[in-house]
C-alpha cells in the first residue's frame, strides 16, 4: 500500500525513555493520516460499484452492469477510463504533492505539514460529498490526494522521531495498521449506505471520510513537534524541553547532543538528492525502489481498491460483493497486527519468502478457478466455489498484510544512511505512488483483456519478488540503525562489493591527496 515509514537520527545507542502518556496519544493522533489513507483506499472500490453512483456520473458503465448485461464480457463491464481515472487520481496527486510535502517537512516541521493534510483531506471531502459532476468529484480526489502525499511524509517521520527506540518498529507499523483499519471501516460504511433507499448511500459513504480527516486535522493542532524538527530548525531549548517531556526523564543529555551532531550533519549535505546516487548509496537505493515496485506488483492493491467491483466481476450479488469486501478488510486489519508481533522475532527476510509461497499459491488457485468457473458471460457462482474463492483471496490478503504491506516500508525507513535519509524516503514514497497510479489506473483494462489471467499476472510478479529476497535483501533485524553499513551491506555477497569499491577509492583518493571525490560515480 502507499503508505510510510522513516526512523531516528539517534538509532545506534539505547537512551533512557520511558513510554509516557504524550508520545501514546500524540502516536495516536498522528497514525489517523493512515486512517484517512485507508479509508480513501476502500471507499472508492465501494461507491464505484453502487449504481446510483455510476448511474449519474459514469452511465455508460452503468448501461454496460445492467441494461446490456448480455451483450458484453463479464470482466469488461467496468472497463471505463473514466472510472479508473475516479480511483488513481488520487494518487497522482499525491505523487505530485510529495514534492512540496518534503519541502514543509523539512522547513515547517512535521506538525504543521500534518495540519496541511488535514485541511486538504477536508476540502476533498467537501467537494466529494456535495459533487454534482464528474470534474466535481475528480479535482476533489485530487485534494485528498495532496492530502495522502503531506500525510505519508509527515506522519512516518513524526512517529519514528517522537517514538522511544525500542518500540519505534511497532510504532512505525502503527501507521499500516490504521490503513487496513481505514479500508475496514470503508468496507463497513459501504455495506451500510448501499442498503440506503433514494440513492444518496455514495454521499454518506465519501461524506464519512471527514472523521478521520477533522482527527487528523485537531491531533495537529494539540500535538508538539519532534525533538528533531525542532533542532534542525534552530530552535534548541524548544527541542531539548519536548524531548524531556516525551522521554519522562531529565536525563536526556546524550540523546540530544547527538540529535544536535545528526542535525549539523545532515545541514552540512548540500545536494542529499545527489549524494543519494554515489555508488555507495546504490544498495539502499535499489533496494527501496525494488519493494516499493514490487509492493504493488504483488496485486494487493488492486484487490483492495476494487474488492466490491471484483466480487461483482466474479458473479457475487452487489450486497454480497461488499460483503466479501468487509471479510477481506477485516483479515487485513488482523493480519497487520501479527506483523507488529513477529518482525523483530521472526526477521524481514522470513515474513516475506513465508508470504511469497502463500501468495503465489493463492492467486494460481483463484486464476484457476476463475478460467474454470468464471467466461464471459456466466452470470453466477455456486456458493461452494464462491466461498473458496473468498477464502483465497483472504489468504492472499493475510499473507501480504504480514508482510510486503508494513515491510515495504519498514526496510527503506531503516537501511538509508542519516545524511541520505531524508532524499530516500522522498524517492521511496514517489516510486510507491507512482506504481500504485499505474495499477489503479490500469486494473480494470487488464481485467478485461487479461480476464482470469490477469491473477497468473500478479503471481508471476510474486515470484519474481521472492527470489529477489532470497538473494538479493539482506536481514535487518535488531540491527542498530547507524550501524547498517558495518554489519549489514559490507556482509552482504552482492552488496558488499559496492560499499568495499567505495570505501577503498575513498581511502586512495586520500592517499593521493587530489580532490576528485571516485565514489561519486554511477
Amino acid at each position: 500500500m502507499a503508505v510510510g515509514g522513516f526512523t531516528n537520527a539517534a538509532g545506534g545507542a539505547d537512551f533512557e525513555a520511558k513510554i509516557t502518556p504524550i508520545v501514546i496519544i500524540s502516536c495516536i493522533m498522528a497514525a489517523t493520516g493512515g486512517l484517512m489513507f485507508g479509508y480513501d483506499v476502500g471507499v472508492s472500490g465501494g461507491v464505484t460499484s453502487m449504481p446510483p453512483f455510476l448511474k449519474k456520473f459514469f452511465p455508460t458503465v452503468y448501461r454496460k452492469t445492467v441494461e446490456e448485461k448480455g451483450l458484453d464480457s463479464n470482466y469488461c463491464k467496468y472497463d471505463n477510463q473514466g472510472l479508473q481515472l475516479f480511483t488513481s487520481s488520487l494518487y497522482l496527486a499525491g505523487l505530485t504533492s510529495t514534492f512540496f510535502a518534503s519541502y514543509t517537512t523539512r522547513r515547517l516541521g512535521r506538525r504543521l505539514t500534518m495540519l496541511i493534510a488535514g485541511f486538504f483531506f477536508i476540502g476533498g471531502v467537501v467537494l466529494n460529498a456535495a459533487a454534482q459532476d464528474l470534474a466535481m468529484l475528480i479535482v476533489g480526489r485530487i485534494l485528498l490526494g495532496c492530502g495522502v502525499g503531506f500525510a505519508n511524509q509527515a506522519v512516518p517521520v513524526f512517529l519514528s522521531e517522537i517514538a522511544p527506540s525500542r518500540i519505534r518498529g511497532a510504532l512505525n507499523i502503527l501507521f499500516q495498521l490504521n490503513v487496513t483499519i481505514g479500508i475496514l471501516f470503508a468496507n463497513l460504511v459501504n455495506y451500510g449506505t448501499n442498503k440506503i433507499k433514494g440513492g444518496w448511500g455514495w454521499r454518506l459513504s465519501l461524506g464519512l471520510a471527514g472523521i478521520p480527516a477533522v482527527l487528523l486535522t485537531l491531533g495537529a493542532l494539540f500535538v508538539v513537534d519532534t525533538p528533531n524538527s525542532l533542532i534542525e530548525r534552530g530552535r534548541l531549548e524548544e527541542g531539548k524541553t519536548v524531548l524531556k517531556k516525551i522521554r519522562g526523564t531529565d536525563n536526556i543529555e546524550l540523546e540530544f547532543q547527538e540529535l544536535v551532531e545528526a542535525s549539523r550533519v545532515a545541514k552540512e549535505v548540500k545536494h542529499p538528492f545527489r549524494n543519494l546516487l554515489k555508488r555507495r548509496n546504490r544498495p539502499q537505493l535499489v533496494i527501496s525502489i525494488a519493494l516499493q515496485i514490487f509492493q504493488q506488483f504483488t496485486g494487493i492493491n488492486a484487490i483492495m481498491f476494487y474488492a466490491p467491483v471484483l466480487f461483482n466481476t466474479l458473479g457475487f450479488k452487489n450486497d454480497a460483493s461488499l460483503y466479501s469486501a468487509v471479510i477481506t478488510g477485516a483479515v487485513n486489519v488482523l493480519s497487520t497486527v501479527v506483523s507488529i508481533y513477529s518482525v523483530d522475532k521472526l526477521g524481514r527476510r522470513m515474513l516475506l519468502l513465508e508470504a511469497g509461497v502463500q501468495m503465489f499459491l493463492s492467486q494460481v488457485v483463484i486464476a484457476i478457478i476463475l478460467g474454470i468457473k468464471v467466461t464471459d458471460h456466466s452470470d453466477d457462482l455456486s456458493k461452494g466455489i464462491a466461498i473458496l474463492v473468498v477464502v483465497m483471496v483472504c489468504t492472499f490478503v493475510s499473507s501480504f498484510a504480514w508482510s510486503w504491506g508494513p515491510l515495504g516500508w519498514l526496510i527503506p525507513s531503516e537501511t538509508f544512511p542519516l545524511e541520505t535519509r531524508s532524499a530516500g524516503q522522498s524517492v521511496t514514497v514517489c516510486v510507491n505512488l507512482l506504481f500504485t497510479f499505474v495499477i489503479a489506473q490500469a486494473f480494470l483494462s487488464m481485467l478485461c483483456h487479461f480476464k482470469f489471467g490477469i491473477f497468473l499476472f500478479f503471481s508471476g510478479w510474486v515470484l519474481v519478488m521472492s527470489v529477489f529476497v532470497l538473494f538479493l535483501l539482506p536481514e535487518t533485524k535488531n540491527v542498530p540503525i547507524e550501524e547498517m553499513t558495518e554489519r549489514v551491506w559490507k556482509q552482504h555477497w552482492f552488496w558488499k562489493r559496492f560499499i568495499d569499491d567505495a570505501a577503498d577509492e575513498k581511502v586512495a583518493n586520500v592517499s593521493n591527496g587530489n580532490g576528485f571525490d571516485p565514489t561519486s560515480r554511477l
